[in-house]
């Protein structure tokens, strides 16, 4: 399957589903699976993968911790930017199906569920069919990425609070939910998830806004795998760092005096598998 205007034949049509359906025996847990270090993990996700009948899968947990499943178990319901993808209609009813068949089923997504992941829709699409289900929070990677990257999301010397958006949005259209102008004035720490491709467009929309070109900014690409990637730069040089380095998604935006903490931090600090550019 690729492309948006792929047809599935199993997300189109009616299945059937109904509040009104026989009671379920099965369970579906939401679980985050963190950044994608399999140490970062809870021991709850941890044990859930491992009890688990199925466990359907995004593409972000990452394959360190995708290995941990065996394959006769694993279900892959990823989407990829311009890529291959599972309409999210197939993931809802693929749920409700195996919890009742009986089935204890993980949904794994990367980071939380709860963050710019559909953890949100999803649960409520369980509740609206009668699938009884749990949450496991996760480390989420807006948090995770600029930590190990060595940027402090929070510090007394520069800034006091922290503003988490999606880069998916176009910042130029009318209905777009993200104030950019706004977030501009807020004088925090801005961390943009999923912006890799739409990274001109902000940063321009931040800077007509009035946020200072030489304001610092840092990409974390695959933060905490072992191919993790950091490039820095301004408000003004960080798309030609991007391009320069090839940093592709995933990868957590950060903006804001904070992002320069690294070059003080970084003689000292471990990374990993850390291929700085």
């Amino acid at each position: 399957m690729s492309g948006d205007d792929t047809t599935d034949d199993r997300a189109v049509g009616t299945d059937g589903e109904t509040g009104d359906d026989p009671a379920v025996e099965g369970v579906v847990y939401l679980v985050g699976s963190g950044p994608g270090d399999p140490e970062l993990m809870t021991l709850k996700a941890r044990r859930l993968l491992d009890e688990a009948d199925v466990v359907l899968h995004d593409k972000l947990p990452g394959p360190e911790i995708i290995d941990l499943i065996p394959e006769a178990r694993r279900e892959d319901v990823g989407k990829r930017a311009g890529g291959e993808w599972t309409p999210q209609e197939y993931t809802n009813r693929r749920m409700v199906e195996l919890a009742r068949e009986g089935k204890r089923v993980v949904r794994l997504k990367g980071g939380d569920p709860f963050v710019f992941g559909r953890g949100g829709e999803e649960m409520e699409h369980l509740a609206d069919h009668g699938v009884p289900f749990e949450v496991v929070p996760g480390l989420s990677s807006a948090v995770a990425g600029p930590g190990v990257a060595g940027i402090p999301l929070t510090h007394r010397d520069f800034v006091s609070s922290v503003s988490f958006v999606t880069g998916h949005e176009d910042p130029t259209k009318d209905e777009s939910a993200v104030d950019w102008a706004a977030l501009a004035d807020t004088g925090g720490t801005l961390v943009v998830l999923m912006g890799v491709g739409k990274l001109p467009a902000y940063t321009g929309a931040l800077r007509e806004a009035g946020m200072d070109p030489d304001t610092p900014v840092a990409m974390v690409e695959r933060a905490t795998w072992p191919d993790q990637r950091v490039v820095t730069g301004t408000l003004e040089t960080i798309v030609d760092a991007r391009d320069r380095e090839g940093i592709e998604p995933p990868a957590i935006t950060v903006i804001g005096e904070v992002a320069a903490t690294r070059e003080r931090v970084r003689a000292f600090l471990r990374e990993g598998g850390d291929r700085d550019g």
